[in-house]
């Protein structure tokens, strides 16, 4: 199972980039309330637990009350459920004690709202469980397990002729719209191609998973969607825990650039 180290240097990881990227809109403020609930957050059930063995070792009650708050809260929504607010509210009073102390710079001049706290307390959260359920448990987690299951079949797994349609299909029309999109001459902003091809790609995924559950889940009696590629399993994983979190990183943003004064140019 993923330790500290890794869950910190992960989220870190990312918000630096971001940080890069986003020119300051994604701060140092940003970024300690991120990897603060991508390391610790959920794991707050696992510490309550082992808190309440300790104290009451001899006693069934505190054992039965440490395992009902690891059950709730070491979850990648429940923690944010029901710790989202209260947290919420500490996490923008953190950020404005920081500031006012001048220990640490936001860059952009604000702290962070409460809104944006419970944007990135959700975000660290799904990060947390990104590296927990692919190397927990010698790789037989639940989650793990149900994404190999998505494409794993006892046999060879034939690839049928309508799959072989509709995929190439699929990655075709991908291809060819992205292509189109960002064409020559467009005449349209980047900020506009962009939107347009991230929803060509939700599209277009939406498709492809409804087609996947189709032949799996519905089909009696079912067939492999795509051989023996589990492309199910892996497109829903990294939605909800790659591409989310991201997502509510780029949501928790300043609205405004943060421009350090020390990469212009003399006037």
């Amino acid at each position: 199972m993923p330790g500290p180290g890794a869950h910190t240097m992960y989220a870190l990881g990312v918000g630096a980039g971001l940080m890069r990227l986003s020119r300051g809109r994604f701060g140092p403020h940003h970024c300690l309330v991120y990897a603060a609930n991508a390391f610790l957050g959920p794991d707050l059930g696992s510490f309550a637990e082992w808190l309440a063995s300790c104290i009451s070792s001899s006693s069934g009650l505190g054992h039965s009350l440490g395992s009902l708050a690891m059950d709730l809260v070491h979850h990648p929504f429940y923690y944010p459920m029901l710790l989202g607010l209260p947290l919420s509210f500490f996490y923008a009073w953190i950020s404005a004690l920081l500031l006012r102390k001048g220990i640490l710079d936001p860059a952009s001049g604000v702290s962070l709202s409460k809104m944006q706290s419970f944007l990135l307390l959700s975000a660290g959260s799904l990060s947390h469980f990104f590296l927990d359920h692919l190397f927990e448990e010698n790789g037989h987690s639940t989650m793990y397990t149900w994404i190999l299951s998505t494409g794993w079949w006892k046999n060879s797994a034939p690839i049928n002729p309508d799959a072989v349609v509709v995929v190439g299909l699929l990655c075709t029309s991908l291809f060819a719209g992205f292509v189109y999109i960002n064409r020559l001459k467009n005449g349209k902003s980047i900020i506009k191609r962009s939107d347009q091809s991230l929803r060509l790609v939700l599209i277009i995924a939406t498709l492809y998973c409804t087609w996947c559950a189709s032949q799996i889940y519905w089909r009696n009696p079912p067939q492999p969607a795509v051989g023996e590629e589990a492309d199910l399993g892996v497109l829903i994983f990294l939605a909800l825990y790659f591409f989310l979190p991201h997502a509510l990183c780029l949501l928790s943003m300043n609205q405004r650039d943060y421009i350090d004064t020390a990469d212009q140019l003399p006037l």
